[in-house]
């Protein structure tokens, strides 16, 4: 069934604080790495941006797991240098990637560097030969938006969309931005939201009283899980 078409099911978790959903998302996570690596011998898994996600990648990065069969990707990423404090992989691999043993070759950044047009046309052709990921992390943004699909923007879940999609002009800086569509951040196994902060409470509520935010818009035929805290802190 086309992503268009799959209505979104979502299984809602309350964690006791931020640090109850990052030590639930990183458990979660190792458990299905090894539950694909030892079926298929890899583990795909997409990454989210922002502040949420860090505190799960820490965690992550004191783990023991097979760490040569993973390939990381990232559901968006800012059009700025690839060394920019902005950059979403740079988080990823202070909190993380630097300090774990994944193959380079599999670390998969987005080469938003190069403009929306063509970061987005590269990371679309990368993607194009995974059927379906592993593991896809999101967070939420205060105006519903997941990965860099902005509400008032046309997110097409057409079929013959792109993989990547560039964005042009995102209203929170910086306006450029490459992310993964919502029709191939659907094509997962699993998908977790990750949301904290009572910034964000709004555009929960929002969600659940079925608004069409950009993060309704992924839909997997699995469902997805939301792991949701009203604080930011522990």
């Amino acid at each position: 069934m086309s992503p268009d078409t799959t209505p979104q099911h979502v299984r809602w978790h309350a964690p006791a604080s931020a640090a109850a959903l990052a030590a639930a998302v990183s458990g979660r996570t190792l458990e299905l790495a090894g539950q694909a690596i030892e079926a298929r011998g890899s583990f795909t898994i997409v990454l989210a941006g922002g502040n949420t996600p860090r505190a799960a990648y820490e965690l992550l990065r004191r783990a023991e797991a097979r760490w040569s069969d993973w390939h990381i990707y990232f559901g968006d990423e800012r059009c700025v240098a690839s060394d920019d404090p902005q950059r979403n992989s740079r988080m990823a691999n202070e909190a993380w990637l630097a300090h774990v043993p994944i193959p380079r070759s599999q670390i998969h950044e987005v080469p938003a560097e190069l403009g929306p047009v063509e970061g987005a046309r590269r990371y679309a052709a990368l993607v194009a030969g995974i059927a379906s990921f592993d593991l896809v992390l999101l967070g939420l943004g205060e105006d519903g938006h997941t990965a860099s699909l902005f509400p008032g923007h046309d997110v097409d879940l057409a079929a013959a969309v792109p993989d990547a999609v560039p964005v042009f002009a995102a209203p929170k800086p910086p306006a450029m931005r490459v992310s993964l569509s919502a029709g191939r951040l659907s094509r997962a196994e699993h998908v977790f939201f990750l949301v904290a902060g009572a910034d964000k409470m709004d555009a929960v509520q929002r969600w659940r009283d079925g608004e069409p935010i950009p993060a309704a818009l992924i839909r997997p035929v699995h469902g997805v899980d939301a792991f949701v805290v009203s604080a930011e802190g522990s």
